[in-house]
């Protein structure tokens, strides 16, 4: 794409401790600041360098953790300081999108807004943009677009939205109604969604216009909805670090697709535009094994991994110490500092709780278990 579509601006919610991935990823160190494909640039970075050339100019938005402004902003040298919002505390996506979305409309007007989550990869920018223009034109038709992602396999870690009837737009044939949002399937589920050919993945890629986010977000959320009006409109003021201080923690928690996608399908008011390009949200080692070209991943200079009789083994170190795996076959190896992480496979949920329990240590995070107190954990 040549140039920004016309009154198109991007929100990119940059947030999460990424916990499945701990300790790689930490809430003080989060994986969207990371290179973890090894292309040279943190997921941020990527995600900027896809966003920015479809919004016009200055029209990107950021919004981070407090702890996180001095990382993303040298990161992103492009991004105008007053274009980085910084959460006092996490909420979720739903109030982090709203503040955006409502700081905009405040500066520019009536504006369409497509929100794209930080620590995403994309296998095809062409393609990715020819979905985000889809989706954009669907969004002035005065819907929610969203962009569904085409499964690759029956996978367990991702809502899915089902499929409804064509919308009918000329310039955009294949969008269609998004009849429903489904909550993450069991197997057997999602092997049946796939049979169907009707379900996508929910990649939380979401378009709008932002009267129309305001108009649903006044009906379905409306504490929500006042407490970003007020705030917004003393953005730009000196009244702003009283309000933020004052009515940011008494805001409600909650994902978007709780508080608009999902109602606004039942609505009728959200349409899914398909992604057939590649796509990842890192969601744990295996999804980061399969973006990778190997067994390992070095994120900082040193000898690579080896591996000898330990098919479908990963290994990523964020040390210059060379891993050694010998006979011990689909497991992870995570090294970090003074952490070293060794699970199976299908421990990505077990991690993420782990990674719970050692944030409370002031030392490396990691709680030091008796054993005695290992058997009553299992």
């Amino acid at each position: 794409m040549s140039s920004p579509l016309p009154g198109f601006g991007v929100i990119i919610p940059a947030g999460g401790a990424g916990k499945r991935l701990w300790p790689i990823s930490t809430a003080a160190r989060p994986k969207f600041l990371l290179d973890l494909t090894g292309q040279g640039r943190s997921l941020l970075r990527q995600a900027w360098d896809r966003l920015e050339p479809l919004a016009g100019a200055g029209q990107v938005t950021v919004v981070t953790g407090e702890a996180h402004v001095p990382a993303v902003t040298a990161q992103l040298a492009g991004l105008r300081a007053d274009n980085l919002i910084a959460e006092p505390r996490p909420h979720d996506s739903m109030p982090a999108i709203a503040l955006a979305a409502a700081i905009m409309r405040q500066r520019i007007g009536e504006v369409v807004l497509g929100s794209f989550a930080a620590d995403h990869v994309i296998g095809d920018v062409a393609a990715f943009n020819k979905a985000v223009e889809a989706a954009y034109l669907t969004a002035k038709q005065g819907l929610i677009a969203t962009i569904g992602i085409k499964p690759t396999e029956p996978s367990q870690a991702y809502g899915y939205i089902a499929d409804g009837e064509p919308l009918g737009l000329d310039k955009a044939p294949r969008v269609k109604y998004a009849a429903a949002f489904k909550e993450k399937p069991d197997q057997a589920t999602a092997e049946a969604y796939l049979k169907t050919g009707r379900y996508r993945w929910n990649a939380g890629m979401f378009v709008f216009r932002a009267s129309l986010l305001f108009e649903l977000l006044h009906q379905w959320q409306p504490e929500l909805a006042a407490g970003i009006d007020e705030l917004a409109a003393v953005w730009d003021t000196p009244k702003r670090a009283e309000a933020l201080e004052r009515i940011w923690p008494e805001l409600p928690s909650i994902a978007i697709d709780y508080a608009v996608a999902e109602p606004a399908a039942k609505a009728g008011l959200m349409a899914t535009v398909p992604g057939d390009f590649p796509w990842s949200d890192l969601g744990s080692y295996d999804s980061l094994r399969q973006a990778t070209k190997d067994g390992s991943l070095r994120l900082v200079p040193g000898e690579p991994a080896i591996l000898d009789g330990s098919a479908g083994s990963f290994v990523v170190s964020q040390t210059g110490q060379t891993v050694a795996l010998l006979g011990v076959p689909d497991i992870v190896v995570a090294v970090s500092g003074d952490v070293v992480l060794v699970a199976g496979k299908d421990q990505a949920e077990r991690i993420k709780d782990l990674a719970s329990e050692a944030g409370r240590n002031t030392r490396s995070g990691l709680k030091h278990l008796s054993r005695t107190e290992i058997s009553e954990a299992d």
